[in-house]
Order: C-alpha cells, then structure tokens, then sequence
C-alpha cells in the first residue's frame, strides 16, 4: 500500500458495512479519504474509531448515486479541492425484495437498478475524468456479488428480483471498463470483487434471520480482500476476486 500513500480514494456508500470497513482501513493504510453517502452524519461518526493523527484524513460529503447532477457536482469539487482521484470504491448498493411480476413493482425495481448499475456507471465516468487529467496510475474497484456470477433461487423466499441482474451487469461493466482503460492509455486498473453473504444492513433490514441460518462473512473481511488488491505491484491487474465464507453450502 506503499504506492498510495497521501493519495486520495473516493469509497461511495462509506455509511455502513462494507463501506464503512473500507473508508477506515484506507484511512489507517496512508490514504487520504472521501466517504460519499446521504447519510453523511454517520461518515462524520467513523472519524471517533480512527487513531487521532489520521482522522483528518477522512471527509465526508453527502451524495445520492441516484442523482447523476449531484454526482457531476460531487467528483468535480473533489478532483479541485484535493488535486485528483487516484482511487474509487464503487461500493454504494441496495436490495428491495419484491418480484419481477408482482404488480406495482417499478419503484424498487427502479431503486436497485438506478444505484447499483447507473451510480456505479456515472461515478467511474466522473473519476475517469480526474483520472485521466492527472496521469497517475490509478484504480477502480466495483463492489460486485456472488450472485453476480451465479443466480441462487429458492422458490419459498422472497424474491430478490433485479438484484443478481444487476450485479451480472457489474459483472460485465468491469470487463467493458478494462477494455476502455486500455484504450484510453491511461494507467487505471479496474477489479469486481465478489463477496458470497456479508454481514451488512443491505440484508439484515429485510431478513433478519438470514446470518443465523448461513455462514457469512464480516465487512472487515472483505475490506482486507481490497486492501490486498491495491497492494499488488503495477505489473498485476486482479481482475476478479471471489470471497465464500467457509462453509457456504452453495
């Protein structure tokens, strides 16, 4: 983590959970962060759980992915006020259950796919930009999913619905991403990281049980999978990063 020392990453949804694991490991690791949330207050509270010589080095702005002006607006201040983006977590994502048939449907269909695909395109847009102004090598990570990769059913639970279609899309946005980089000239690597059940609220709001019945995986755990991923010398691009928790029956 060398490399990154005293530079800036950008995580989105840095409120809670995954997010909030990787806003303060990137902190303790050297870099210098911007947590992105509507919940901003909660980004303010994470500076408490950081030694007290970096907690300067964490910044909270509110931002709603759904909302491509606010994120213009967003990265554009960030790329002026800290002279560039070296690093985006595109990590912000939400799960509504209901089902691809049921009527009246179209608001959390609507929801999942607005944060989960459109945020994370115009987010990487928008760092593309400061990325590829200041020329310095740098890295985008897209919080992806196991169901990213393979669509698990069970007919006696509610649906997920868009959920693993949007993360299929995640899926294939990387790799449309490592092509574009490419071709860009620029030095930007990009990697999907795939986590099987985590421990978060994006499930706990809606089914409260799930963590009693499966093995899961905690945030930390997968902040540790990214830290590792930026640690890898220029020459390694990971490209895909699938995390199971042990004994995942799946």
């Amino acid at each position: 983590m060398d490399q990154w020392s005293g530079r800036l990453a950008i995580v989105t949804g840095a409120s809670s959970g995954i997010g909030a694991a990787i806003t303060i490991d990137l902190v303790k690791a050297g870099m210098v962060v911007v947590g992105l949330a509507r919940r901003v207050e909660r980004i303010e509270a994470l500076q408490n759980a950081l030694p007290a010589d970096v907690r300067m080095n964490l910044h909270a702005l509110k931002c709603d992915v759904t909302n491509e002006k606010e994120i213009i607006d967003v990265f554009g201040r960030i790329d002026a006020q800290f002279g560039g983006i070296d690093v985006l977590v595109n990590n912000a994502g939400v799960l509504r259950y209901t089902s691809l048939i049921e009527p009246n449907n179209t608001t959390p269909i609507r929801e999942v796919m607005e944060t989960n695909v459109m945020g994370l395109i115009f987010c990487t847009r928008e760092a593309f930009k400061s990325m590829q102004k200041h020329k310095r090598n740098a890295h985008v990570i897209h919080m992806n999913s196991i169901i990213g990769h393979k669509v698990y059913c069970n007919v006696e639970q509610p649906s997920i619905n868009i959920y693993p279609a949007s993360k299929y899309a995640v899926t294939a946005i990387t790799e449309v991403h490592r092509q574009e980089f490419i071709r860009s000239k620029c030095p930007i690597k990009v990697t999907s990281v795939s986590p099987g059940l985590v421990k978060t609220e994006i499930f706990q709001s809606e089914n409260k049980d799930i963590f009693k019945e499966l093995p899961c995986l905690e945030p930390e755990d997968v902040s540790a999978s990214i830290l590792h991923i930026l640690g890898t010398p220029p020459r390694v691009q990971i490209h895909e990063m699938l995390i199971k928790p042990f004994g995942e029956p799946y």
